[in-house]
């Protein structure tokens, strides 16, 4: 029998996502021979404030609009629904409902450059391999440095296209009147659009 293949995650405010979000994923489903990208739109993250104040229940369902009918894709809604605020605690959950399946938790370069400061980061690492996606800007030998910091095998730096798009960047971009298309899905783009998110208030 063979061996299971592993699982990616891939945590995040979703607020919106846009499709860095859905280069990152594919770009580790093709490198790593994912069996699927599980995208967890967090209840409250401890790192940062949710901009906006939009609800989970929103970014989960623009979440589930943005992987659309990707079969390498779906969408778990565990940390909105336990109430999860800890990447190490989501893990454990998901170790237990994924049993036998390796985890891989994909993040940006800029969350590696601070992985010191998460909530219990070795427990993190003995639960999930660490994949990291480079972001423009970040200094590659900056990454590679603290890939290495937590040991062989631990964390692996992914060959991604780095796409230069970011949450914030669309706020503004709405807020300001100019046009979101081609850094959103198109269902993206028109559910921001019907509910009227990000305008200014």
């Amino acid at each position: 029998m063979s061996e299971p293949r592993p699982v990616g995650l891939l945590g995040g405010s979703f607020n919106p996502p846009h499709l860095g979000h859905l280069v990152i994923a594919s770009d580790a489903c093709a490198a790593l021979g994912l069996e699927q990208m599980v995208f967890l739109p967090a209840a409250a993250p401890p790192h940062k404030e949710i901009a906006d104040d939009v609800p989970a229940d929103v970014r989960l369902e623009m979440t589930r609009l943005a992987v659309g009918d990707d079969e390498r894709f779906r969408v778990s809604s565990v940390e909105i629904d336990l109430g999860l605020r800890f990447t190490v605690d989501t893990l454990a959950e998901l170790r237990r409902r994924h049993a036998g399946a390796p985890l891989v938790f994909v993040a940006g370069s800029d969350m590696l450059l601070r992985f010191e400061t998460w909530h219990e980061p070795a427990a993190i690492l003995e639960l999930a391999m660490l994949a990291v996606a480079p972001r423009s800007g970040d200094d590659r030998q900056a990454i590679l440095r603290a890939a290495a910091r937590w040991g062989t095998g631990k964390v692996v730096v992914l060959p991604s296209a780095m796409v230069d798009v970011s949450s914030t960047m669309i706020r503004e971009r709405v807020r300001s009147g100019r046009p979101i298309r081609y850094l959103v899905p198109p269902a993206v783009e028109r559910f921001v659009a019907a509910r009227r998110l990000y305008l200014p208030s």
